[in-house]
């Protein structure tokens, strides 16, 4: 089993560009490109918010357009730039996006593990909640088949990251309640989070939580608490996470862009 993490790719609507300036479209079909070239091919690719920037019908169907050429399930995750209503429409076929009335959160059966993803959408605001109706859904689904291992996704990460700005615009409420539900559950293997830009990994309610980069811009690595928002033009990039029977979830950051490669080493290195 193996899933790519796509995150934060901001599409726009045809012709507009992130801050007047990030082609958002050409660097997700980058990654696509890139995920497509990878092999073993994955199985799975998910999606972890911030799809379309604003949340309006025109950059849905551009986001749609660019994920057409994956033959493998897409898996989409709302962010904060995300409206719910808006990104059902655009994907009228995605059943699990329909498994609340009020929310994008979703449980899947991937064979060898399961995928519980959390909505964390707060409209209109930057940062993210998980209201006491979520924290109940996710204790609820977290009780169920016991025996399978579980990986576990959220557009905003609910520990601290250092990087103070962003770290202000995280998960405000429900992110202590959602630390006590996981660390009663020894066999969520890993929390997979988008928002920050950044890869970013910490040991968290008894599991390893991450961040993934963004498939356009990066947030600058500036860890003074006085610290302006910023952000630097990085190689982007998407995560893979291999699952290995015996062993659990192995990860891997891959970046996105021209790199030459591979390159034959010879003999010892």
């Amino acid at each position: 089993m193996l899933i790519a993490q796509l995150s934060d790719p901001h599409v726009m609507a045809p012709g507009q560009r992130a801050f007047g300036r990030i082609d958002t479209a050409a660097l997700l079909e980058q990654a696509v490109a890139r995920l497509l070239r990878v092999e073993p091919r994955p199985d799975v690719v998910l999606l972890t918010g911030d799809l379309a920037d604003g949340g309006a019908p025109a950059p849905y169907r551009e986001l749609r357009r660019l994920l057409a050429p994956l033959p493998m399930p897409v898996y989409l995750l709302p962010g904060n730039h995300d409206n719910r209503q808006e990104l059902r429409a655009a994907f009228p076929e995605a059943d699990y996006l329909r498994q609340d009335p009020d929310f994008l959160h979703f449980d899947l059966d991937l064979g060898a593990c399961r995928l519980l993803a959390l909505d964390s959408l707060l409209p209109g605001s930057i940062n993210g909640e998980l209201c006491e109706r979520r924290l109940a859904w996710t204790a609820a689904r977290l009780e169920e088949a016991p025996d399978k291992p579980v990986i576990m996704a959220i557009h905003h990460p609910p520990f601290t990251t250092g990087l103070a700005k962003m770290d202000d615009y995280g998960l405000t409420r429900g992110g202590t309640e959602l630390a006590a539900i996981v660390a009663r559950h020894p066999r969520v293997e890993r929390l997979l989070c988008g928002h920050l830009h950044r890869p970013i990994q910490v040991r968290w309610a008894g599991t390893l939580a991450m961040t993934a980069p963004s498939t356009a811009h990066q947030m600058s690595l500036d860890l003074r608490p006085d610290a302006p928002l910023t952000m630097h033009l990085e190689p982007p990039g998407f995560l893979l996470h291999q699952w290995i029977e015996g062993q659990g979830l192995v990860s891997h950051l891959l970046p996105t862009g021209a790199f030459e490669g591979p390159l034959p080493l010879g003999g010892a290195h």
